[in-house]
């Protein structure tokens, strides 16, 4: 890629808004996020009062991720962006308006406010330490003094780092802790409650107040079936025997209820050898039709399966007749757009038609004189009259044949573009095309154009497979370009309407990669072509080759870009 585009597409990438860029092309954030203010500045204590151009113009506090403004002062930037929330924003320092594309970060005064000295933030607490703004979480990673929560997830003390050991030994209502009967280990608060309700090994008290007083939680089912004050029932139960009492006078009832027990399982007995007689007369009585039962059963079962079958096929027949309607439908909708696109086509092809017949008919004609002719001069007049005729047919075949080629590309590029500012670029062969890209056999691809309307901008993307500039070897980069159409006298310039580049995942989780820009309207990228096409603007560390390779963004060797341009604010020609 040449110099000159390589600037284009810097100046097109400082320019955009930080709201905009993707992690990929901003700077990281460098510290962990509660080391940051909320809002405004810092509110650390200074070892030496900060000097006042380390200061906020807003907030006062000393500038936190400063950013200066064209009339050259500085605001932290959660300052900044309230300024430019506001209508007509304007610096409080000056009362010059403020626009956001003016605005930058000041990057060396960062660097001089994170080496300025102050104390730790657990002062308070005791500690005496002095550090650079920039080591201040390295140093509270360490500090003893810093308050920290208590790593038991239930406990929400806090306490300072120092103090930590004896919270988890001694004090911390959730520690871990040993029940002195089972070994079971279990945080602090649970102890009682396991002891009250499932700890085996916990002595407790016969429920039914017997002698026994200190019992094993484990053995008390065992000892309910010994214990002489138990409430049990007697086992005949079941076949009549009412009886219910101590396990102590259980065994008197079953010796001298012995013969009134038998009595009982008698009767019960006979009642069921009874209710057998009556089940076997009722199975003979069904076994008589089970036969005739089994016939129409299988004359059923064959009738069933004979209509499952004849529904199976009237099925397929349904989905065939649905899928040849879907097509019918299909094929209709495109040759009716077809027809509206090639209705000058036909009348051209027509045309032609009827000049190739008419030349025909004059070929036929000077056959036929040529073949009767006897030399006399009207006859050559009339002879060299039609031959030049002939030859003006010819010109113009020649004339329409071109026209109707030119016609028929025109119908190609139409019938793959879209006319809604919106394109999806479907690049195939990934792996052949990026080697090709990598050994500089084809260092980059343009898409087919696409444009804002029927008579609007004239679009393309263009792709670096192995990267390009800062992104060589190691990224995918991509890029906007604004070619020259057929309505551009029409259109406002320079080309200001917002861009989005996405690069589309084609995994389940649909995690879609994209960055978008606003042009800068000084930029000759975006200046009304004055040749084919302008300088490509865009991202060259747009994602990384790792990303891209190791992701879902690749799938049966193709991947789809897709790039959006704003057309709602885009006014009519």
């Amino acid at each position: 890629m040449s110099a000159g585009r390589n600037v284009e597409q810097q100046i097109a990438l400082q320019q955009r808004p930080p709201s905009l860029v993707m992690p990929s092309m901003a700077q990281r954030p460098r510290h962990d996020p509660g080391f940051l203010p909320i809002h405004g500045g810092f509110r650390d204590r200074f070892v030496t009062t900060p000097e006042a151009k380390y200061c906020c113009e807003s907030c006062r506090l000393v500038l936190c991720n400063p950013r200066q403004t064209e009339c050259g002062h500085r605001f932290c930037e959660s300052c900044v962006a309230d300024l430019l929330s506001k209508p007509n924003p304007e610096c409080p320092a000056d009362l010059e308006p403020l626009f956001e594309d003016k605005i930058f970060r000041d990057v060396c005064c960062k660097r001089e406010i994170m080496a300025l000295k102050v104390y730790c933030r657990s002062e308070k607490n005791g500690c005496k330490e002095q550090m650079s703004l920039q080591q201040v979480m390295d140093h509270l990673e360490v500090c003893p003094y810093f308050e920290v929560p208590c790593p038991l997830g239930k406990c929400k003390e806090k306490m300072m780092r120092k103090d930590m050991s004896e919270h988890l030994s001694r004090k911390c209502k959730h520690r871990e802790i040993t029940c002195e009967f089972c070994n079971h280990k279990m945080p602090l608060t649970d102890l009682q409650k396991h002891k009250d309700t499932v700890c085996p090994a916990f002595p407790v008290a016969c429920p039914n107040q017997c002698s026994f007083s200190s019992i094993l939680r484990s053995e008390l089912s065992i000892h309910q079936h010994d214990c002489p004050k138990a409430q049990v029932t007697c086992s005949f139960i079941r076949y009549g025997c009412s009886f219910k009492g101590l396990n102590q006078e259980m065994r008197e009832h079953e010796s001298s209820f012995a013969s009134e027990h038998l009595r009982m399982m008698v009767a019960r007995n006979t009642t069921l050898e009874a209710k057998v007689e009556d089940v076997k007369s009722e199975l003979m009585e069904r076994y008589k039709v089970l036969p005739s039962l089994s016939s129409r059963l299988a004359e059923v079962e064959i009738q069933n399966e004979e209509m499952r079958e004849k529904i199976r096929q009237l099925d397929q027949k349904v989905a065939s007749v649905q899928k040849l309607m879907s097509t019918h439908s299909e094929k209709m909708l495109e040759v009716e757009m077809e027809l509206r696109e090639l209705r000058p086509l036909r009348a051209m092809r027509e045309e032609v038609e009827a000049l190739r017949g008419s030349v025909e008919s004059m070929r036929s004609i000077v056959a036929s004189l040529d073949s009767g002719r006897v030399g006399s001069s009207p006859g050559s007049h009339t002879l060299g009259s039609l031959e030049q005729q002939l030859s003006r047919h010819d010109d113009m075949m020649s004339v329409h044949d071109i026209r109707l080629a030119e016609m028929d590309l025109k119908l190609q590029v139409l019938e793959t573009a879209s006319f809604n500012g919106v394109l999806i670029w479907k690049i195939r062969d990934y792996k052949r095309r990026k080697q090709e890209a990598v050994v500089s056999k084809n260092l980059s691809l343009y898409s087919q154009p696409f444009y804002t309307g029927y008579f609007g901008y004239k679009m393309c993307a263009r792709v670096y497979l192995n990267g390009d500039g800062m992104g060589k070897g190691t990224h995918l980069s991509l890029f906007f370009v604004v070619m020259r159409g057929e309505y551009d006298a029409l259109l406002p310039w320079p080309f200001k309407q917002k861009v989005t580049l996405m690069l589309m995942d084609q995994g389940p989780a649909r995690k879609h990669l994209g960055d978008a820009f606003k042009p800068d309207p000084h930029s000759s990228s975006f200046r009304r072509p004055t040749v084919e096409m302008n300088i490509a603007s865009g991202c060259p560390l747009f994602v990384a080759q790792t990303v891209l390779e190791n992701g879902t963004y690749i799938k049966d060797d193709s991947i789809f870009i897709k790039v959006t341009v704003d057309t709602s604010d885009l006014p009519d020609p």
